[in-house]
């Protein structure tokens, strides 16, 4: 798109957007809102991780099993999609975007992500993604280590956060039959998982923005994104409409 000044191009040629952050902080529905904006493509890395989470549950191993996963770390095929309007998701061709979301691959992602054979594999899977996104043009990564370990030359790094009262509302209008205090909970349990493992552990990238999505409509969280970005990239800042129509609240 034209930036309007001096008629350059923004956003920039080759541009890697990195958005970390907690569960419940925003960062999909942010990070598919920015990539459709700026025609970017968007990956979701927690997907990556969720779907093998899923096959191995599937496959009968004790995911309570450091070994036991590792052992089959290298097994299943991943096929993963970055269009930011329908991200999808495939192991050994079954389509399991919405499988992956359900609470038996959500209460064990963290532990078969804490796996370095996991963590190695996927990483290595992510950086070709994003290789291949730069020869068309860019792409938005959203995840807990991609400022820090997958993207750490990214050109923009945001890390998303919100309160604990906020992520379990938004984790509890999206699944059925749980509650704001169970979520709170299990969002919880797994910061402390996330942010202790001993590989690639949730943390803040030294040079990122940190943006508190709390008090903030989803629109209004896409356009200080976008405004950071252009900062980032480009002379001055983006005079952009919101996204939508009319204010939307946060999505998980």
């Amino acid at each position: 798109m034209q930036d309007g000044s001096e008629g350059e191009e923004w956003p920039v040629a080759g541009l890697v957007v990195a958005i970390d952050g907690p569960s419940g902080s925003g960062k999909s529905s942010v990070s598919r809102g920015v990539a459709r904006e700026l025609g970017l493509r968007y990956l979701d890395t927690g997907a990556m991780y969720r779907a093998v989470t899923w096959w191995m549950l599937q496959k009968g191993v004790d995911v309570g099993d450091p070994a036991a996963i590792a052992a089959r770390a290298g097994e299943p095929s991943l096929t993963v999609g970055t269009d930011p309007g329908a991200p999808a998701i495939a192991v050994d061709g079954v389509d399991v975007s919405g499988p992956i979301r359900g609470p038996e691959v959500t209460s064990a992602v963290s532990a078969v992500s804490a796996v370095p054979e996991v963590r190695h594999r996927l990483v290595a899977m992510q950086r070709e993604i994003i290789a291949r996104s730069l020869e068309t043009g860019g792409i938005v990564v959203e995840g807990r280590d991609i400022g820090t370990v997958v993207a750490p030359d990214a050109l923009v790094k945001i890390y998303l956060t919100a309160s604990a009262e906020a992520r379990a509302r938004r984790r509890s209008a999206e699944l059925a039959g749980t509650t704001v205090e169970r979520q709170k909970a299990e969002l919880a349990r797994r910061d402390t998982l996330d942010s202790t493992r001993g590989i690639s552990p949730l943390t803040k990238a030294a040079d990122a923005v940190e943006l508190d999505t709390t008090p903030l409509t989803l629109d209004e969280v896409i356009a200080e994104v976008l405004r950071i970005i252009k900062e980032r990239t480009g002379p001055g800042e983006p005079e952009r409409p919101l996204v939508g129509e009319g204010p939307r609240p946060m999505g998980p």
